[in-house]
C-alpha cells in the first residue's frame, strides 16, 4: 500500500489535482467538524507530455441531466456494450464505433491511466488567435522608447497568421488603422465621453452595411477578417506595424506645471472591448494594456489631475476619503465582465513609481484571467523578460496560452459543488450538484476561464449532502469530473476531462483514517484562498479573527492533549506542519496591508488566487537557502536565528529574490577578497547563490524582483520582515545567547503563537 505521501504526488503528477482530505467523512455533520472543508486545487491544464490528446469526440452519458463523460470508474459490459454511468447510473450504449472493443482492446479513456485525458474536437473553421495593444503615450521619453522596443520585439514572437492591433491613448484615444500602405490612417475618440458598444462599432465601421437584410448586424469571423482594417494577420502588417510603433509620439498635450497629464484609460479599454466584441465574439483574444500612470479623466478615473491630491492610500479608503473610487471600481467590472462574456483576455503591464490604479482595475485581469505584471519602468529588465514570457512555448512549441474555456464540475449524489476561487466567472448554471451553501464563486456548476496557463490553478469547495442517519455503504467512492473545453492556442477545440474519486469513511469508527489522509500543504492553500477572497470584503482584523477560530477548531479537533495542559498539546505528523503555514499566513501581504499601497496588495492577491500549490506555498512560507564554508547549500529554518554573520542566504517569497550577505561576509567583499586569488574560495561562495538565483529567475512569471543586500543594508528588511522573529529587541537579553539577529518589531514569534495555540486549543471553556 503506497503512503498518502505517494498517492498525493501520483495524482499530483497525473490529475494535476490535490484534495484537501483524501478520505471523505460520509455524513454531512462529521465533514463540517472537520473544519476545512472537502475541496481541492485543479490545475486543468497541467502540461503532460505523456498525455497525448485524442481524435475523436468524448462519449457522453445519455441522461438529459447529467452527460458525464465516459471514464475509467465506469461499470462496463462488453458483451452487451453497454456502460453504466457512475454519477447517475443510467445505462448507456457505445457508439457503433466502439463495436470492436473488449476486455483485452479498451479505448484510453476506460483504462484508469487515464483518468485525465484530452479530446481535440474541431467543429467549424478554425479561428486566429488575437493580440490587441492598448499602449498609452503619456509615458517619460526614455519609458516610452523602451516599451516600443519591447513590443516591436513581441511581434517577432507571435504566430504569422495571429491577428494583431494598435490602440494608443493619452488625452484622447487613437485606434490605428493597419490595412493601408504607406499612409498612417487613424480614428481619433475623446477621451472624456462614454460610449455605448454600439456607438463604438458604428464609429469604426463594424457593422454589416444597411442594405443588407441583418440590417446593423457585427459581422461574421470570416468576413471580419477581411474587412477589419484594425485587425490584421501579422505577417501582412509586420513591417507596417514595427514602422508605426517606431514613430509613436509622446502625448502632444501639453501638461501644466503642477499637473498630472490626462491618462484616457477608461475609454481607450471601453473602445478595445467593443471593437473586438462587434468582431470577434467567443474567440481567443488578448487584451493587452500598458500603462505608466493613473487614469486621470473620463469613466473610470482614479485620481484626478491636480498633483497636489495624491492618489488614495489604504488610510484614505478606511477614511472613506477616496472620492473616486467605488464609481471607478465599478466601471471597470463592468468592462470585466463585458470581455469575460466573450471569452477575453485582458493583461494589464503597470510599471511606474507611483500607484496606477491596478485597486479598480484589477477585475479586468481577475475576472478574464489575464496578467497583471508591476514594475517600476518599461526600462527595467523585470518588465521586459516577464513579457517576453508571455509568449514562451511548451515542448510542442506551442504557446503555454489557451482562450475562452469554460469548466464544468460533476459530481456524484452524495457532493455538491459549493464555488470556485480563482481567475473565474459564474455562468450561473442551475443543476443538480450545486450547493446552495456558497463559498468563493458559487450557485453555478460552470465557470468561465477567459485565458488560461499550465499553471493556472482553482480551487474548488465541495459540500457532503449525505445525512447522518443514511450512511454510505463500505467501500463505496464519491467522484467529480471536471470538463474543461477550451480553444489551444494553435486554435483547435479541446476538452480536457479529469474524473477522480475518493473512498468515503465512517468518521466516527475511521477518524484516524481521516487524519492521516489530510493534505496540510493544500488544505493551507485552500483556507488562504477563502481567507484572501473575504478579505476583499471584509475588514483585514476580521479575516484573521475567522482564520484564527478556524485553526483553533482544527487543532481541538485533531489535537491529543490533557484538559487544560497546554505543554500536553500533540499534533500527528500529517497536521503538524499546518499551524505554521497559518503563522505565516496570517503575517503576509495577501492579508496585512500595513505596509502595501492597495495597487501592491492587489497585485499580490491577484498572483496567489491562480497559482499552482508550490508557487503559492512560496508565498505563504518563503523558503530561505543558507550558503557558507562548512559544507554545501541548505535550507534553513524562516527564522532569524539564521541570520548569522559568516554567511550568505538566498530567500525566495515568489516576488522577490533577496541575497544577503552576513555581517562578516559582507566586510570580506567590501575589502576586496574574493579578488585575490588565494581567496578563490571565497570568491566562488559569493557565486553560488547568485548562479542558483539566476537559474529561478530564468523560468518564474512574473519575473520577480532581484535584491542584493547586507547586514545593515536599507534593503535587508525584505528579509527581515519575512522572517520569525524569534529574536527581538523585546526578548534579546532574555536568551542570553548570541547567535542570530535581533529583528525591531513588535510582530510576535511563532513561538508565542503556538503557545498561545495550545492555550487557546486545550481550554475547557473553548
Amino acid at each position: 500500500m503506497a503512503t498518502y505521501q505517494e498517492f498525493i504526488q501520483q495524482n499530483e503528477d497525473r490529475d494535476g489535482i490535490r484534495c484537501s482530505w483524501n478520505l471523505w467523512p460520509s455524513s454531512r455533520q462529521e465533514a463540517t467538524r472537520l473544519v476545512v472543508p472537502p475541496s481541492c486545487l485543479y490545475t486543468p491544464l497541467k502540461e503532460r507530455p505523456d498525455l497525448p490528446p485524442v481524435q475523436y469526440e468524448p462519449v457522453l452519458c445519455s441522461r438529459a441531466s447529467c452527460k458525464a463523460v465516459l471514464n475509467p470508474l465506469c461499470q462496463v459490459d462488453f458483451r452487451a456494450k453497454i456502460w453504466a454511468c457512475n454519477f447517475c447510473f443510467q445505462r448507456n450504449s457505445f457508439p457503433p464505433s466502439y463495436a470492436g472493443i473488449s476486455e483485452v482492446n479498451q479505448p484510453a479513456e476506460l483504462m484508469p491511466q487515464f483518468s485525465t485525458i484530452e479530446y481535440i474536437v474541431q467543429h467549424g473553421p478554425p479561428t486566429p488567435l488575437i493580440f490587441l495593444y492598448v499602449v498609452d503615450t503619456c509615458l517619460e521619453e526614455e519609458d516610452l522608447q523602451a516599451l516600443k522596443e519591447s513590443l516591436q520585439m513581441s511581434l517577432s514572437l507571435l504566430p504569422p497568421n495571429a491577428l494583431v492591433g494598435l490602440i494608443t491613448f493619452g488625452r484622447m484615444i487613437q485606434v490605428h488603422e493597419l490595412s493601408c500602405e504607406g499612409v498612417a490612417r487613424s480614428y481619433v475618440f475623446r477621451g472624456n465621453k462614454e460610449l455605448t458598444p454600439k456607438q463604438i462599432q458604428e464609429m469604426l465601421g463594424l457593422m454589416k452595411p444597411a442594405t443588407s437584410e441583418q440590417q446593423g448586424k457585427p459581422l461574421a469571423p470570416h468576413d471580419a477578417v477581411a474587412c477589419c482594417r484594425f485587425l490584421q494577420p501579422v505577417h501582412k502588417v509586420d513591417m507596417n506595424l514595427t514602422d508605426l510603433l517606431g514613430e509613436l509620439q509622446r502625448d502632444p498635450w501639453p501638461v501644466p506645471q503642477g499637473k498630472r497629464p490626462l491618462r484616457s484609460t477608461g475609454i481607450a479599454l471601453s473602445i478595445a472591448i467593443g471593437l473586438l466584441e462587434g468582431t470577434f465574439p467567443n474567440t481567443g483574444a488578448r487584451v493587452m494594456l500598458f500603462t505608466g500612470g493613473p487614469p486621470s479623466q473620463g469613466p473610470g478615473m482614479v485620481v484626478g489631475d491636480e498633483l497636489k491630491t495624491p492618489i488614495r492610500s489604504w488610510h484614505d479608503i478606511q477614511k472613506d476619503n477616496a472620492p473616486h473610487l467605488k464609481k471607478a471600481t465599478k466601471y471597470y467590472k463592468a468592462l470585466a465582465n463585458r470581455a469575460a462574456v466573450n471569452g477575453h483576455g485582458i493583461d494589464i503591464y503597470a510599471c511606474a513609481l507611483d500607484q496606477t490604479g491596478l485597486l479598480e482595475m484589477k477585475c479586468l485581469s481577475n475576472l478574464t484571467g489575464g496578467h497583471i505584471v508591476m514594475g517600476d519602468s518599461f526600462n527595467t529588465s523585470l518588465f521586459k523578460q516577464t513579457f517576453q514570457r508571455v509568449f514562451s512555448k511548451d515542448y510542442n512549441g506551442e504557446f503555454r496560452m489557451a482562450f475562452g474555456a469554460t469548466l464544468e464540475v460533476k459530481t456524484s449524489r452524495e457532493l455538491k459543488v459549493s464555488g470556485a476561487i480563482g481567475p473565474c466567472v459564474s455562468l450561473n448554471t442551475k443543476g443538480p450538484c450545486v450547493s446552495d451553501n456558497e463559498m468563493g464563486v458559487g450557485g453555478t456548476c460552470q465557470w468561465k476561464i477567459c485565458s488560461l496557463t499550465p499553471s493556472t490553478t482553482l480551487a474548488m469547495y465541495f459540500e457532503i449532502v449525505n445525512q447522518h442517519n443514511a450512511p454510505i455503504p463500505q467501500g463505496g467512492k464519491g467522484a467529480v469530473q471536471f470538463v474543461t473545453q477550451y480553444q489551444h492556442s494553435n486554435t483547435q477545440r479541446r476538452i480536457r476531462v479529469t474524473t477522480i474519486a475518493r473512498n468515503w469513511a465512517d468518521a466516527q469508527s475511521q477518524i484516524q483514517h481521516i487524519e492521516s489522509s489530510f493534505d496540510q500543504e493544500a488544505s493551507a492553500i485552500l483556507m488562504a484562498r477563502l481567507g484572501v477572497f473575504r478579505a476583499e470584503s471584509v475588514d483585514g482584523p476580521d479575516v484573521l479573527r475567522w482564520l484564527d477560530r478556524q485553526l483553533i477548531r482544527l487543532c481541538q479537533k485533531f489535537g491529543q492533549f490533557s484538559k487544560d495542559d497546554p505543554n500536553s498539546f500533540r499534533l500527528s505528523e500529517s497536521l503538524s506542519l499546518y499551524p505554521q503555514f497559518m503563522f505565516h499566513l496570517r503575517r503576509s501581504p495577501f492579508l496585512q496591508v500595513f505596509n502595501n499601497s492597495p495597487d501592491e496588495s492587489s497585485y499580490y492577491r491577484h498572483n496567489f488566487v491562480r497559482q499552482d500549490l508550490t508557487q503559492s506555498l512560496i508565498m505563504i512560507q518563503p523558503i530561505l537557502y543558507s550558503y557558507s564554508f562548512y559544507g554545501p547549500p541548505e535550507p534553513v529554518l524562516l527564522d532569524s536565528s539564521s541570520i548569522l554573520p559568516d554567511r550568505i542566504l538566498l530567500m525566495d517569497t515568489f516576488f522577490q529574490l533577496v541575497i544577503y550577505h552576513g555581517e562578516t561576509i559582507a566586510q570580506w567583499r567590501k575589502a576586496g577578497y574574493q579578488e585575490m586569488p588565494e581567496y578563490d574560495n571565497f570568491k566562488q561562495l559569493l557565486q553560488a547563490p547568485v548562479d542558483d538565483a539566476q537559474e529561478i529567475l530564468q523560468t518564474r512569471f512574473p519575473m520577480p524582483r532581484y535584491i542584493d543586500t547586507e547586514h545593515g543594508g536599507s534593503q535587508a528588511r525584505f528579509l527581515l520582515s519575512k522572517v520569525n522573529p524569534s529574536q527581538t529587541h523585546n526578548n534579546l537579553y532574555a536568551w542570553g545567547q548570541e547567535s542570530g539577529a535581533p529583528i525591531l518589531t513588535d510582530d510576535v514569534s511563532l513561538q508565542v503563537f503556538m503557545d498561545h495555540l495550545k492555550k487557546m486549543a486545550v481550554s475547557s471553556s473553548a
